[in-house]
């Protein structure tokens, strides 16, 4: 097949796609990949701030109250520029993708419903955490963090359960092009769910744990070595080290038996093009140029041992696949690998870090170490991403697997869709800015020595700096 051929064939499909898919497209790749770095910290952070808090309350570390209570205003400020993202996601679903709620709105309603109930009482009690200090019995104050977590937690696994039945559809049947014989329980408790919450979930404790520690990282670079920093940057490293040596794990349980619910999706991840006559090697790298892959390091036996946990049976290749059904291959074998590499590299960071420390070797001392912390966040986010894509573009092109294809899911029509996509990146961009304005006006006036920062609304304590632990509080009586 020469050029031109191919060129028109490209065209066909192009022509054949409805308007309003490709800004869908953008507007969803820009909302998602924008907003779920928000919910990372919506997930994990009222745990850390438990931690160090409770760490406050027994040990009467007033360096852990005050880390605790910054902790808290930052997570407010995030949660409440997610909101936003989370706002306009919620409406994007229908404008975007009319053919798929139109259609299955039935299906995912209950998840979505609880979703939304969780995000409420989440709000609720951010805020009475964060209007409680100097105003409740220090162990009840605490004890607000807990239905903040649950409620995150809760939230996120709603929506996992949507995108996990959108890769493994069940509860319902379809009769005469009808949905019929919903059941909504099914899809909340859909056999892929819970594996897939909890690879977003430790993530998520990924990229908030090494986020926040590379502040406190980037801070010892610049010379601020007091116990401030150092707990700073302890405590969610610790998390962060749980999570990315459980990670692995999870992902790996996660994709067993892909093969057979979603084979194109493995091909791709592999970089099979074809079904090889024994086990398969693992190929790091590569590309897939005109149905040959190029460019790749071939581990003999390795792809099958992973992949199928077998040393004979080869990962099924593309071309047992139908051409129209097969994801972009070469972005989803990238995203992939672009996660597992920087997951891995991550791993062992942690695990050097902490095997030194036992060794009675402390690499905050080390300027390399502490440039490497300092960029880990950045790395994690990527890997969320790069995860992400290869779940998404992977299962191209249907937006439920065997089900319904994306392109019957957009609108037939683009207008204003264009004009939301501009909207939504000036949006997002203004949002960004103004977050980091306001968390750099934060630090800075923390480093200046500010006991407390003043709100926009809300009753002023009395007590503004009190230290929370029991004998302050019965001194304050």
């Amino acid at each position: 097949m020469d050029a031109s051929q191919l060129l028109a064939q490209a065209a066909d499909a192009v022509a054949a796609d409805p308007a309003g898919l490709m800004p869908a497209r953008q507007q969803m790749a820009l909302s998602l990949g924008w907003h779920i770095i928000l919910a990372c910290f919506g997930v994990s952070f009222p745990a850390i701030i438990f931690v160090m808090h409770l760490r406050g309350i027994r040990r009467k570390d007033p360096v852990a109250l005050d880390l605790a209570k910054r902790w808290s205003k930052v997570s407010a400020v995030l949660f409440a520029i997610g909101a936003v993202s989370g706002t306009v996601l919620s409406f994007e679903m229908g404008l975007l993708w009319p053919g798929l709620m139109g259609t299955y709105g039935d299906v995912l309603g209950l998840p979505f419903a609880f979703e939304g109930l969780a995000f409420f009482l989440e709000a609720i009690f951010i805020g009475i955490y964060l209007y409680g200090w100097g105003r409740m019995p220090p162990k009840v104050h605490l004890l607000m963090l807990l239905p903040m977590a649950i409620t995150g937690v809760f939230g996120t696994y709603c929506v996992l359960a949507v995108n996990a039945w959108m890769n493994h559809p069940v509860g319902f049947n379809i009769v005469d092009g009808q949905i019929v014989d919903v059941e909504p329980w099914a899809v909340m408790f859909n056999s892929q769910a819970f594996m897939q919450f909890a690879h977003m979930w430790v993530g998520a404790y990924m990229v908030a744990g090494f986020s926040i520690a590379a502040v406190y990282a980037a801070g010892m670079l610049r010379g601020r070595r007091d116990r401030h920093h150092r707990l700073g940057f302890v405590v969610p490293f610790a998390f962060a080290t749980i999570a990315a040596l459980a990670q692995p794990f999870v992902g790996h349980f996660l994709g067993e038996g892909l093969e057979e619910r979603q084979p194109s999706k493995l091909a791709a991840f592999e970089l099979a093009e074809t079904t090889d006559e024994g086990a398969s090697p693992l190929r790091i790298g590569g590309v897939l140029i005109e149905g040959e892959v190029k460019g790749a390091i071939e581990i003999p036996y390795l792809g099958s041992i992973i992949a199928l946990g077998s040393l004979d049976e080869p990962v099924p290749g593309l071309d047992q696949i139908p051409d129209e059904d097969q994801p972009p291959v070469n972005l989803t074998h990238w995203a992939f690998q672009t996660m597992i590499g920087i997951g891995l590299l991550l791993m062992a960071a942690v695990a050097l870090f902490w095997f030194l420390r036992w060794r009675r070797r402390d690499l905050l001392e080390h300027r390399w170490f502490l440039r490497f912390a300092s960029t880990a966040g950045v790395l994690a986010v990527i890997a969320l991403e790069s995860g992400w894509i290869a779940t998404e573009v992977g299962r191209q092109p249907w937006i439920v697997y065997g089900v319904m294809r994306t392109n019957e899911a957009a609108a037939d029509h683009s207008a204003g869709l264009w004009g939301v996509y501009g909207a939504s990146v000036v949006l997002y961009g203004a949002m960004t800015v103004g977050a980091i304005v306001v968390l750099r006006s934060m630090a800075r006036r923390w480093r200046a020595g500010a006991a407390d920062l003043p709100s926009p609304y809300g009753p002023q304590s009395r007590l503004r700096d009190r230290v929370e632990d029991p004998a302050t509080e019965e001194a304050a009586k």
